[in-house]
C-alpha cells in the first residue's frame, strides 16, 4: 500500500503539470477554432501528427532503455551519458536533412510554397525536444516530479503566452495603432497558423535551456558496449513506436488522401475531427500522467515481493479513474463542447468513441509491462504492428463509407485488441492475475450509465439544468458503486 501511495503521489505531481498544462493548451483551441478555418487548423493537426511520428525516429526509445539499465545507480552516469550522446547525434543528422529538404518536404505534403518555414521550424522545434528527453526521463526514474513539473510548465507557460502575444495581442495593437514599427517588425499576418508553431519553437528551446544545469552536471562519457546494449533493447520498441504513432496518428493522413472531396475541403474534416478528438483527449490528461509515474515505478518495484499484484492493483485503480473520466466527459459534454467553435461541433460523435479507445490505451500500458520487464521487447514490436494493421485495413475500409467515424472505430478496435492481444500472450512470460471482473464491471457501469444518460435525453428532453442535474447523480452513482467495491482496500491504502 506504500507503494501504491507513492505512485498515486508521483501520479498527481505529474498530473499537475499535465493537466494544467493541457487544460490550459485545450483553452487555446477555442481561440484557434475561432481565428482560422477548419482548413487552416486541419494543417496544424496534420503536422503534429507528422512530428508524433518523427519523434519516434529521433529518440528511438532511447528513454526506455535509459529506465531499464540506469536503474542500478552505479551505472545510472554511464548510461544516461551514453544516451544522450547517442540523441544529440541522430538528432544533428535528422534536423538537418528536415532542414535542407523542407521545400521538398512542403511540396510532398501539398502545401503551397511559402509554408516551407512551417517545415523548418518542426525541424528545430524536433532538435530541442529530443535534446530535452533524456534529461527529463532522468528526473522521472529519480523520483523528482516536482522539477519535471517546473520545467514542463514553464514551456507550456511560455507557448501559451507566446501564442496570444502572436494571434492576439499584435492583430489588436496593429488595429489601434500602438508601436505599429515594432510589431510590424515581428509580427506579419499572412504568416497565420506559423505563429503556433513558432511558439512551440520559443516554448521548446527555453526547456532545453532550463535543463541545461542537469545535462552538464554530468560526467560525458559514451560506452560503445552500453549503447549497443540499449539499442538492442530498445529496438524492438521503435517498430511499437512507430506502429504506435501509426493508431494514433495516422487516421489524419489517411483523411486527407481518402475522403471523397479535394484538399481543401479534406482538411476541413481532418480539422473538425481533430477539434473533437482534443476534447476526448481529455481522458489522456490522466493516462500520460500515470504513464509518466508507472514507467519508471514498475521498472523500480520488479524484484519486489509482490510485485505481480502491485501491477494487478495499480490496473484496477487506473480503470477506476478511466471510468470515471469517460463519464465525467460525456455526461456533461453539453458543457465541455464550448472548449471548441460551434462550427466544429459536427464531429461531435467521435468523442465517447474516442474517449474509451483512450481508456483501453491505459490499460495497454499496463498490462504490457511484462514485455519490458523480461526483455521481450521484439514480441511488444509484434503486438504494436498488429495493431497498426488493424488500424490501417479499418481506416482504408470505412473512410471512404463512413468520414471520420470510421477512424474513431478504427482507433478503438485497435486499442482494445492490442490490449487483448498483450494480455494474452503475457501470460506465458510474466502472469499477473489482474481482477477483470471488477476492471470489466467498472468499464460496463460506465457504459450502461451514459447510455442511460443519453435514453433521458431522447425521451425527456427536460432541458439542459435537468439533464445536468440527472447526470451528476448518475456520476454519483457510479462514485458510490466504487467506493464500496473498493472501500477495504481504500481505507487500507488512507
Amino acid at each position: 500500500m506504500s507503494l501504491l501511495k507513492k505512485l498515486a503521489g508521483e501520479t498527481a505531481i505529474y498530473g499537475l503539470s499535465s493537466i494544467i498544462g493541457r487544460v490550459l493548451n485545450y483553452l487555446l483551441v477555442p481561440l484557434y477554432t475561432r481565428i482560422f478555418t477548419d482548413a487552416e487548423y486541419g494543417i496544424v493537426s496534420e503536422l503534429y501528427a507528422l512530428t508524433g511520428f518523427l519523434m519516434v525516429l529521433f529518440i528511438y526509445r532511447m528513454e526506455t532503455a535509459f529506465f531499464r539499465y540506469g536503474t542500478d545507480p552505479e551505472r545510472r552516469e554511464e548510461t544516461f551519458s551514453t544516451a544522450l550522446w547517442s540523441v544529440v547525434g541522430s538528432s544533428l543528422v535528422l534536423s538537418t536533412l528536415i532542414l535542407v529538404f523542407s521545400k521538398n518536404i512542403t511540396g510532398w505534403l501539398d502545401y503551397a510554397p511559402e509554408m516551407s518555414s512551417y517545415v523548418t521550424i518542426f525541424g528545430l522545434i524536433l532538435a530541442f525536444d529530443t535534446l530535452a528527453e533524456i534529461p527529463l526521463a532522468r528526473l522521472r526514474l529519480e523520483g523528482r516530479p516536482v522539477r519535471f513539473a517546473i520545467v514542463r510548465l514553464t514551456g507550456i507557460g511560455l507557448n501559451i503566452g507566446f501564442n496570444l502575444f502572436f494571434l492576439l495581442l499584435c492583430p489588436w495593437l496593429l488595429k489601434q495603432g500602438v508601436m505599429t514599427d515594432f510589431i510590424e517588425k515581428i509580427y506579419r499576418p499572412e504568416f497565420g497558423v506559423g505563429y503556433i508553431f513558432l511558439s512551440n519553437l520559443i516554448a521548446s528551446a527555453a526547456v532545453l535551456l532550463l535543463l541545461l544545469p542537469d545535462i552538464l552536471r554530468v560526467k560525458w562519457e559514451f560506452s560503445p558496449r552500453t549503447w549497443h546494449t540499449m539499442f538492442v533493447y530498445a529496438a524492438p520498441l521503435i517498430l511499437a513506436s512507430l506502429a504506435g504513432i501509426v493508431n494514433e496518428m495516422i487516421d489524419r493522413e489517411l483523411l486527407k488522401h481518402l475522403l471523397p472531396g479535394d484538399t481543401q475541403s479534406n482538411l476541413a474534416q481532418i480539422g473538425i475531427y481533430s477539434a473533437s478528438y482534443k476534447l476526448a483527449m481529455l481522458m489522456s490528461l490522466f493516462t500520460q500522467a500515470f504513464r509518466y509515474a508507472a514507467e519508471p515505478f514498475f521498472f523500480a518495484n520488479a524484484k519486489h515481493q509482490d510485485a505481480r499484484k502491485l501491477y494487478a492493483d495499480v490496473t484496477k485503480y487506473f480503470t477506476i479513474a478511466g471510468a470515471l473520466a469517460f463519464l465525467g466527459v460525456m455526461l456533461y459534454l453539453d458543457i465541455v463542447k464550448h472548449f471548441i467553435g460551434e462550427d466544429f461541433w459536427a464531429g461531435l460523435g467521435v468523442v465517447p468513441i474516442l474517449l474509451m479507445a483512450n481508456l483501453f490505451l491505459g490499460l495497454y500500458y499496463n498490462v504490457s509491462i511484462w514485455y519490458k520487464l523480461t526483455d521481450q521487447t521484439m514480441l511488444g514490436g509484434w503486438i504494436a504492428v498488429g495493431g497498426a494493421v488493424i488500424t490501417i485495413a479499418l481506416n482504408v475500409w470505412w473512410i471512404p463509407r463512413i468520414g471520420y467515424m470510421g477512424s474513431a472505430w478504427a482507433t478503438l478496435i485497435c486499442y482494445a485488441s492490442m490490449t487483448a492481444a498483450c494480455w494474452w500472450w503475457g501470460r506465458k512470460y510474466y502472469p499477473v492475475d489482474y481482477d477483470f471482473k471488477k476492471i470489466g464491471g467498472y468499464i460496463a457501469l460506465a457504459l450502461g450509465l451514459y447510455f442511460l444518460s443519453e435514453m433521458f435525453v431522447k425521451y425527456a428532453g427536460l432541458g439542459q439544468a435537468v439533464t445536468l442535474a440527472f447526470n451528476t447523480i448518475l456520476l454519483a452513482i457510479f462514485l458510490l458503486v466504487a467506493w464500496r467495491w473498493e472501500r477495504t482496500s481504500l481505507r487500507m491504502l488512507r
